[in-house]
C-alpha cells in the first residue's frame, strides 16, 4: 500500500499538469498549431537532451551489462505485447483492426513512461527507460507501420533508426562510453531543456485529452479489450517474466522497464491512424482514454511490481 500511495501520488502530479494543458485548450490559450509545435519541440530538442542528461555519468562495466540486457528484455517485451495484440484484436475491418492492434502493442513510453520513471526512480531508472523508447521507435516504425498500411510493403530502414529516440541514445551512449562530462557552460543548458520534458508533454496530453470524446470511443467494439491489455494485462504478463529473473537483473531497471510498459497507448498510434486513412477517433479516444484510465491502473501496476521484484520508490 506505502507503494502504491507513493506512485499514486506521482501519477496525480503528471495529471495536475494534463489538467493545465486542458486548460489551455478550454481558454484557447493553446490551438492546434502551437500544440504541433510542441510535439516537435520535444520529439527534436528535449527528448535528445533529455538523453545526453541522463548518460552523463561515469562508465560501469556492470552497468553497461544492464543496459545491454535492459535492450534484450525491452525487445522481448515488445514481441510479447505484439503477439498479445494478435490474440485479443478480432475486427477484421480495415479501419479499426490496425488501431486496435498498435494501440494493444504499444504505450506511451516516452510521454507518460519516462517522467514517471524519472519521479519514481530517478535518473537511473530514465538511464534505462531510454532503452525501452529507442526499442519502441524500432518496432513501431517497422511492424507497427507495416501493420497500419495494411502489410503493403514493409517500411524503410531509414524510417525505423532515424527518429528522435533512437538518435537521441546514439548521441548520449558515448558520453557514458568514454565517461564524458559536458563543459558547465553546455551542461546546464541541455539539463534545463531536458527538464521541460515532464510539464511539456503532460500539456500536449492534456490539450488533446480536452478535445476528445473518451466515452464515445471506448464504447468502440475491441476497444475496452485493448484499453485492459495495454493498460493491465501485458505489464503484468511482463512482471511474471521477469521474476524468476529478479536476482539476475539491476532492480531499478527491472521496475523502469516494467513502468514503461503500463503506461496507457502511444499518442503515435493516433498519428499512424491519420497519416494511413485509419480510424483517428478510435485511435485519439484510445490514447485519451488509457491516459484517464491510468491514473488507477499505473501505481496499482508499479506497486505490484515492486513487491514481486523488488526494490523501493525513489520520491
Amino acid at each position: 500500500m506505502e507503494n502504491f500511495l507513493t506512485v499514486a501520488r506521482q501519477v496525480w502530479m503528471l495529471f495536475a499538469l494534463i489538467g493545465v494543458g486542458a486548460l489551455c485548450r478550454r481558454m484557447r490559450l493553446v490551438d492546434e498549431a502551437a500544440s504541433r509545435g510542441f510535439v516537435n519541440v520535444l520529439f527534436y530538442f528535449v527528448t535528445p537532451c533529455l538523453i545526453v542528461h541522463v548518460f552523463q555519468r561515469p562508465f560501469d562495466a556492470a552497468m553497461m551489462r544492464q543496459l545491454g540486457l535492459a535492450f534484450a528484455v525491452a525487445c522481448f517485451a515488445h514481441v510479447l505485447a505484439i503477439a498479445l495484440a494478435r490474440l485479443t484484436v478480432r475486427r477484421r475491418d480495415a479501419g479499426a483492426a490496425p488501431v486496435l492492434k498498435l494501440a494493444t502493442a504499444f504505450s506511451n513510453a516516452g510521454f507518460m513512461g519516462i517522467p514517471l520513471e524519472q519521479a519514481v526512480l530517478g535518473d537511473k531508472g530514465v538511464f534505462f527507460g531510454i532503452v525501452y523508447v529507442a526499442v519502441f521507435n524500432l518496432f513501431i516504425w517497422s511492424w507497427g507501420l507495416r501493420v497500419m498500411r495494411g502489410g503493403e510493403r514493409v517500411p524503410a530502414l531509414r524510417s525505423m533508426v532515424a527518429n528522435p529516440g533512437t538518435i537521441g541514445l546514439v548521441a548520449g551512449l558515448p558520453f557514458f562510453l568514454m565517461s564524458v562530462k559536458l563543459p558547465e557552460a553546455l551542461a546546464e543548458p541541455v539539463s534545463m531543456v531536458a527538464g521541460m520534458n515532464t510539464p511539456l508533454a503532460m500539456i500536449v496530453i492534456g490539450y488533446y485529452l480536452a478535445g476528445t470524446n473518451v466515452f464515445k470511443a471506448l464504447c468502440a467494439p475491441g476497444a475496452l479489450t485493448a484499453s485492459a491489455a495495454r493498460l493491465v494485462v501485458h505489464p503484468l504478463l511482463l512482471v511474471a517474466a521477469l521474476w524468476p529473473l529478479r536476482n539476475l537483473l539491476d532492480r531499478e531497471m527491472m521496475l523502469a522497464l516494467v513502468t514503461a510498459s503500463s503506461a496507457p497507448v502511444a499518442a503515435m498510434v493516433a498519428m499512424f491512424a491519420a497519416k494511413c486513412h485509419r480510424d483517428v477517433e478510435l485511435g485519439v479516444g484510445l490514447v485519451s482514454g488509457t491516459t484517464l484510465a491510468s491514473i488507477v491502473t499505473m501505481p496499482a501496476v508499479i506497486a505490484l511490481a515492486m513487491a514481486v521484484l523488488g526494490g523501493e520508490p525513489h520520491g
